[in-house]
């Protein structure tokens, strides 16, 4: 990194492509999409900072080489202070796909993004995507996430979402084939719903591990989330979903976990586990009969290693660990 964890980010790293709004210097961009489609389509690595402002574009990133975005940021270690965002606000039913309302879509392996807020500010009434993920060997660091209705599509490729937020209320994080990690990360919920609707649709490798993360009630949130928000609920019936270490403060249904609806509950072959879970929102739960309660030891069995394989060293930011 080219700012120490936990510090500031106010200026380029050596060698980035500069994005700031409304610039007219010259070798500077006045949007990400434009220093995005600046970079050449090789295997070199890039980097692009972003300066201060709301970004108002989709942002569609391709190139093969590996690549860095920076927000600007008084404290590399936190979403809080990010001052850098992208939005838009498209959603599926009139972009064509979940993939194409996406606000940043990521379409491409080695790609790493910090402290930067990705916004689909379409709201209620469809899904609608903020980062749209297709990659593997993705990282992003204290970025935040906003959107209602499947806010973070995870559908493909190795990734981990670190020391962020991400906002939602209706499967708002959801995909097919991703082999994802969460640690440290703040949860809030919008509305009612479920964070969480894996479409898993074998018993292959692919899972979502969350460890110690935080679930709140979001800035804003609808009054009728009371008792009406879920750890998740199966888009497909091999769904497989760990949260391990996880802090709810949000009150949610005292089922926790749901079915996919009653006409096809989706619950034959799916794991929803959780270990060490606690705080004010799940006091008194009562879980159905397809969620396990993992011992010590068998929560042991679901880490990052098992989320995105024991090569992530080679590719995650660890200081991003919690």
């Amino acid at each position: 990194m080219p700012a120490a964890y936990g510090a500031s980010r106010t200026s380029p790293p050596s060698g980035a492509k500069v994005v700031r709004a409304g610039t007219t210097n010259s070798g500077e961009f006045a949007t990400l999409s434009a220093a995005v489609n600046s970079l050449p389509n090789d295997g070199s690595s890039q980097s692009i900072f972003i300066y201060p402002g709301t970004y108002n574009e989709q942002v569609y990133i391709t190139r093969s080489g590996p690549l860095t975005v920076y927000g600007y940021t008084t404290d590399t270690s936190t979403y809080r202070n990010n001052q850098a965002t992208i939005q838009a606000g498209v959603p599926a039913s009139s972009a064509g796909s979940n993939d194409a309302s996406g606000t940043v879509r990521i379409h491409k392996n080695d790609f790493k993004m910090y402290n930067v807020n990705v916004k689909n500010t379409y709201g209620v009434g469809g899904q609608a995507i903020a980062l749209s993920q297709y990659g593997s060997r993705v990282g992003i660091y204290a970025c935040g996430l906003y959107g209602y209705q499947d806010t973070l599509l995870v559908n493909d490729g190795t990734q981990v979402y670190l020391r962020g937020y991400i906002e939602g209320a209706t499967d708002f994080i959801f995909g097919a084939r991703g082999l994802a990690y969460f640690g440290g990360n703040t949860i809030g919920v919008k509305g009612p719903g479920w964070v969480t609707a894996s479409g898993r649709d074998s018993d292959d490798s692919t899972s979502y591990v969350f460890n110690q993360n935080t679930i709140v009630t979001a800035s804003g949130a609808f009054s009728n989330v009371t008792g009406r928000q879920y750890f998740g609920r199966p888009w497909r019936n091999y769904a497989k979903v760990i949260f391990k270490n996880t802090v709810v403060t949000a009150p949610f249904n005292k089922a926790l976990w749901s079915q996919w609806s009653d006409s096809t509950p989706n619950t034959d072959h799916i794991l929803f586990a959780e270990y060490n879970t606690t705080g004010s929102g799940v006091a008194g739960a009562s879980r159905p009969s397809f969620a396990t309660v993992l011992s010590s030891s068998q929560a042991a069995a679901y880490s990052i290693s098992s989320a995105v394989g024991s090569d992530y060293t080679s590719w995650v930011d660890t200081s991003y660990f919690v």
